[in-house]
């Protein structure tokens, strides 16, 4: 009997879909993929005059979309919302709870996820360029959430928003598109041999 893992990859599935099917892999990836954002969000670098940190857990959601599919990838994402809305302390720096001015970036993040699984399982992870754009894709998606919520959790004006929630992360997030562009397209390379 052939399984998903041993049927070549094709056009209509993401990464995870090359995984034997069944409802324990399904738990499993969601889990896990709530449990790598939170693991990267613990990767938190202060930025001077913003109260919104570099991490690493908008790459992990992005990934966890493109890895997982939209369906899985959002469960992923909203289990990690609400576990960390429940006092599991594993927003940026150990945080917890939705009252932060950074939590908008963590509902972007949510529908982010969902988006660049729906263009992953369109073939979008399969090349370096249309990955890089999946991934500044989901990058706009989530600041279009993020910096208005933080410009009305703190008050802040839409410029000052601007400049103390995207501008200071535009080059970070050039280089986790860059990483993406590499990794995604080349594990489904390495598959297809």
């Amino acid at each position: 009997m052939s399984t998903a893992a041993a049927a070549p990859a094709r056009t209509g599935q993401v990464l995870a879909d090359l995984l034997p099917a069944s409802r324990v892999r399904d738990i499993a990836l969601v889990l896990g993929g709530a449990a790598l954002t939170g693991l990267a969000a613990q990767i938190s670098v202060p930025v001077p005059g913003s109260p919104v940190p570099v991490t690493g857990q908008t790459f992990a959601a992005l990934l966890v979309g493109t890895t997982l599919g939209a369906g899985r990838g959002f469960l992923s994402l909203a289990l990690y919302a609400l576990a960390g809305i429940a006092g599991v302390p594993w927003f940026a720096g150990g945080s917890s709870g939705a009252a932060a001015p950074s939590f908008g970036y963590i509902l972007g993040m949510l529908l982010a996820s969902t988006v660049v699984g729906a263009l992953a399982r369109r073939g979008a992870d399969r090349s370096a360029w249309r990955m890089a754009g999946t991934m500044l894709l989901g990058e706009a998606i989530i600041y279009a959430v993020g910096v208005p919520y933080l410009a009305l959790a703190t008050g802040m004006s839409a410029s000052a928003a601007i400049a103390a929630g995207l501008t200071p992360f535009l080059i970070g997030d050039a280089l986790k598109a860059a990483l993406a562009m590499g990794a995604l397209p080349t594990a489904w390379k390495l598959i297809r041999r």
